[in-house]
């Protein structure tokens, strides 16, 4: 008990700690209990994170800062209108394709398990092997899964719905964000406490760490999804465009996403080409493309960013995309990067706190 209040006693004495924790609790639980509400909030200072980079570029320029938001915000525009209307009707057809192909797939991918499943359990008797293989089937129907679809696209208007008002909200938030921003932040200040340094340094490092984060991040997922789309095309892989996106959407999971995403490129190779040397080819591209992401991408991106062992990033993955879903698998590792500076910072403000009177009473 004795070691508790000791604990207590040396963290929880400096006000500085004390308003660190309440501003932090505060704001995971505005996140938790209100995100779904805050959606495009979130979204638009996310984007607002990645276009402020270039705002910052083109304001060492000599140019003023209206003029390069105005010009910034339209170069997003821009991509937001190629993204509805170029991208998103080529990954509609593609994925209603997939759907009216799944059947077809799933009874040729059927065939081939029970003829290899025959041929190296011979052994057995052919009795047992049916039975298991038709239990094993029992649950993957695709014609069920086909309905299930339909179904779902029905019962999803109202999100469609609300999709478009948040595409909508997106651009006047995110162009809010960019013109008003310092704006923004002196109002932030104005209810914080004076003598906040310890707040303010966390909040330092963090808008730096998160921002080049993000930045990062989204370069990443856009390289990697164009090379991969630019590969599977010249090689004449079915389904390229939305099998590129599930590459670049993979690198917001680390380590996990590539696992998971081999496998629909192993299945659409395989479907299209069988065991042929096309399906190797395939298959090694992917890895090659996955091992130039590991080896060279993250580390020119993120050297400066992530300092965590790879075991703080699988469990902090788990446990923010268990909180918030994709944002929080996105946001994984700098919000465990918050939580590693805030432990970090804490030790130095009590020392500090701690050597100031004695430092006062040398001189």
């Amino acid at each position: 008990m004795n070691a508790i209040k000791d604990w207590f006693s040396r963290y929880l004495s400096d006000p500085q700690v004390v308003f660190l924790l309440l501003v932090l609790v505060l704001g995971f639980g505005i996140i938790i209990y209100f995100g779904s509400m805050l959606t495009p909030v979130i979204a638009g200072v996310v984007v607002a994170y990645l276009l402020e980079g270039l705002v910052n570029q083109l304001e060492k320029t000599k140019m003023p800062r209206r003029v390069a938001v105005i010009l910034v915000f339209l170069l997003f525009v821009g991509l937001l209108l190629a993204l509805l209307f170029i991208l998103a009707p080529l990954l509609w057809r593609q994925i209603t394709q997939l759907v009216q192909e799944l059947p077809l797939m799933y009874s040729s991918l059927q065939q081939e398990i029970r003829d290899a499943a025959l041929g190296y359990l011979s052994f057995l008797p052919r009795g047992e092997v049916e039975d298991l293989l038709d239990t094993f089937y029992a649950d993957m129907d695709p014609v069920g899964f086909g309905q299930n679809v339909v179904a779902y696209t029905l019962s999803s208007i109202p999100s469609v719905i609300t999709l478009l008002v948040y595409l909508i909200l997106l651009p006047i938030l995110v162009f809010l964000f960019l013109k008003d921003k310092q704006k923004i932040i002196n109002w932030g200040l104005n209810y914080l406490p004076e003598n906040q340094q310890l707040v303010e340094l966390v909040w330092r490092d963090m808008t730096i760490q998160i921002g080049n984060y993000v930045r990062g991040k989204s370069l990443e997922i856009i390289i990697v999804g164009v090379v991969t789309y630019i590969t599977f095309s010249l090689m004449g892989l079915r389904f390229s465009a939305l099998l590129a996106m599930l590459v670049g959407l993979s690198v917001v999971v680390p380590y996990i996403g590539a696992v998971v995403v081999t496998l629909p490129v192993a299945i659409v190779a395989y479907s299209q080409w069988g065991l042929a040397p096309d399906f190797g080819y395939i298959l090694l591209a992917y890895l090659i493309i996955q091992a130039i992401d590991g080896n060279l991408l993250v580390p020119l991106m993120f050297s400066e960013v992530v300092n965590l062992h790879p075991i703080a990033i699988i469990m902090a993955v788990l446990f923010f995309g268990g909180l918030w879903g994709f944002w929080g698998v996105f946001f994984a590792i700098p919000l465990a990067t918050l939580v590693q500076a805030v432990i970090s910072a804490l030790p130095r403000s009590v020392q500090a706190v701690s050597l100031a009177p004695e430092s006062d009473g040398s001189e």
